[in-house]
């Protein structure tokens, strides 16, 4: 099976502020799997905003800092506020400055929602592979059908390599599952009845991935084609 690799991969969670730099060469070490992604969705609304209130050359921690402080997330709970914030900021910080941009000030909608979903599978290498692995291939054989079991299946493979993995418990699964999907619809590359839709780019989105990552396309069902 191949693996494909994101041009931005982190290590560690935000709260540690160790991340890889942008460039991964071939010997360089897998990441550990970071499975933190099991609540909310996309959540595009504070994404963008935390995206607009991060101020260049700040170190992401002091951005996290003052999106608890101003209350960014809608959110009852302190402890879930924080959590929520901190994922966010984990995925926003994966974005390139240019990016970034784009997505406060030029992107529509969907676009927000694409880069957002970029920026997401760039944060958690088996949310990438999964959308490398499974969902482009699946587009590319026009198996379109996704159903639970391909997650299942997925998540079986890479535990029997992956000690983590293999120690997460069968309702943890399920509630990453869930989530997972739950982003794909919000990204428009599941529909409601859980098929794979082919995605569509704007150029000058392309153009920026690119730019990036000669291969972030590929974890857009059809953004690599054409």
């Amino acid at each position: 099976m191949k693996l494909n690799k994101p041009s931005v991969i982190k290590e560690t969670m935000i709260e540690s502020f160790e991340f890889y730099g942008a460039s991964i060469v071939a010997s360089t070490p897998k990441p550990k799997y970071l499975m933190s992604f099991s609540t909310g969705g996309l959540f595009i609304n504070e994404s963008v905003e935390l995206a607009a209130l991060h101020r260049e050359s700040e170190a992401w921690k002091v951005t996290l800092g003052r999106a608890i402080e101003c209350g960014l997330a809608t959110l009852p709970k302190a402890a879930s506020k924080r959590r929520t914030l901190r994922e966010i900021t984990n995925r926003i910080s994966c974005l390139s400055a240019i990016e970034r941009e784009f997505l406060i000030s030029e992107a529509d909608r969907q676009e927000q929602q694409a880069v957002l979903w970029l920026a997401t599978c760039r944060a958690y290498r088996f949310i990438h592979e999964f959308a490398v692995e499974v969902v482009r291939e699946r587009h590319l054989s026009w198996r379109l059908e996704l159903g639970p079991e391909a997650f299942d299946v997925f998540f079986g493979a890479k535990a029997e390599w992956d000690g983590g993995l293999a120690a997460i418990s069968k309702s943890t699964q399920q509630k990453l599952r869930q989530v997972l999907y739950r982003m794909m619809r919000e990204a428009g590359l599941l529909s409601e009845d859980g098929h794979i839709q082919t995605v569509y780019l704007s150029p000058r989105l392309k153009s920026l991935i690119v730019q990036a990552d000669p291969d972030g396309l590929e974890v857009f069902p059809g953004g690599d084609s054409g």
